[in-house]
């Protein structure tokens, strides 16, 4: 198959277009040494209110300033004084540097608590209405909440495509439910 952007096989954009226009968080967040300023503007020369832009679009901006020296943190071996979700909310904060217009995440939310689901959230609420495409790949149904149509591969091939709500109320009800305890008096 092909992948088509804006009706051009995405083998023949340029690499530096592409990066300019998607944005990507993996699964496995690799954060790279150097500053965390340097880590979400992916070491070019990205202004500094770019990198803060990108920051409060991903909600990292107050978890950032409250690290030691704040975006002049440096990192070393992979980010490691930052916990798992603290280096997922960066990774979604260098995703979104320079506005991509699309943007794939890979299970974003595996290393995200209570705070950091809402965060990424409210990320994805505010892409969506920039006209962001935004591509999810996760098991989770949370994260699906904000998304307008859900795909589903099974095996490698399209199982279903549904409005969102829809598939999430159809896999919420297709779970199997206890069977009711009864009391037995003795």
């Amino acid at each position: 198959g092909q992948v088509r952007i804006d009706g051009a096989d995405m083998s023949n954009w340029d690499y530096q277009q592409l990066s300019n226009n998607i944005g990507y968080l993996p699964q496995d967040v690799a954060l790279f040494p150097g500053t965390v300023a340097e880590n979400i503007s992916r070491y070019t020369d990205g202004e500094s209110e770019a990198v803060i832009e990108a920051a409060q679009l991903a909600n990292a901006h107050e978890m950032i300033i409250g690290l030691t020296r704040g975006y002049a943190t440096e990192l070393f071996d992979n980010g490691l004084i930052l916990s798992g979700g603290q280096r997922q909310r960066l990774a979604l904060a260098r995703a979104v540097f320079g506005k991509p217009r699309i943007v794939v995440l890979d299970e974003p939310n595996a290393n995200l608590d209570t705070e950091g689901e809402a965060a990424l959230a409210s990320c994805l609420a505010k892409l969506k209405q920039e006209g962001c495409t935004v591509v999810i790949v996760t098991h989770r149904l949370s994260v699906l909440q904000t998304m307008d149509f859900v795909m589903s591969v099974t095996n490698g091939t399209i199982a279903a495509v549904a409005p969102a709500q829809e598939f999430i109320e159809r896999q919420i009800s297709s779970i199997p439910r206890p069977a009711p305890v009864q009391k037995v008096s003795a």
